[in-house]
C-alpha cells in the first residue's frame, strides 16, 4: 500500500499537530512551531475524543473536531474542591490563587491541584483537571502514520 493511502487505525502509531481552543475561541494549547505529539491510537495515551477523531484520517489530512467533557476530561466534580488547613503546606511556601501544585497520596498516586483561594487559616484546592467540564475544539493534522 502506498504511504499516501495509509489510514489511521487502532494501534497505529501517529504523529499529530494540533491547536486546542474553547468555544469562545481562546487557545489553551498549540503545537504550532513545536514537535507533534506521538501516540498509539487506542492505548489511552490521549483523551478518548482525540483518539477517536484521528481514526480513518490519512497522512497530511486536517480536520476540526469538538470534544465534549464526556469524551475529554470529564465533568467537574465539586467534591474535588476542598478547603484544607494552611498548616498542611510548608510554612515558607507562598500560596496564591491560581497556583498549581502536585502531591502524592499514601498509595503513591500523583494528584495535580490548583489553589482557588488562600487565607492565613485555610487554603481551597481544586483537584479537577483544569479542562474538566469544558468543550474542547481541536484543529488536527496527521503528520505521520507508522
Amino acid at each position: 500500500m502506498a504511504e499516501t493511502e495509509k489510514v489511521v487505525a487502532k494501534d497505529s502509531k501517529v504523529s499529530v499537530e494540533y491547536t486546542g481552543s474553547f468555544d469562545d475561541g481562546t487557545v489553551f494549547d498549540s503545537l504550532e512551531g513545536r514537535q507533534p505529539i506521538e501516540f498509539t491510537v487506542g492505548n489511552g495515551q490521549v483523551i478518548k475524543g482525540f483518539d477517536d477523531a484521528v481514526v480513518g484520517m490519512k497522512k497530511g489530512e486536517q480536520k476540526k473536531i469538538r470534544i465534549t467533557p464526556s469524551e475529554g476530561y470529564g465533568d467537574r466534580d465539586e467534591k474535588l474542591q476542598q478547603q484544607v488547613p494552611r498548616s498542611v503546606f510548608p510554612q515558607e511556601m507562598k500560596l496564591e490563587k491560581g497556583m498549581g501544585f502536585s502531591f502524592r497520596t499514601p498509595q503513591g498516586q500523583v494528584i495535580h491541584a490548583t489553589i482557588t483561594d488562600a487565607s492565613q487559616e485555610a487554603v481551597t484546592v481544586d483537584m479537577n483537571h483544569p479542562l474538566a467540564g469544558k468543550n474542547l475544539l481541536f484543529k488536527l493534522k496527521v503528520v505521520d502514520i507508522n
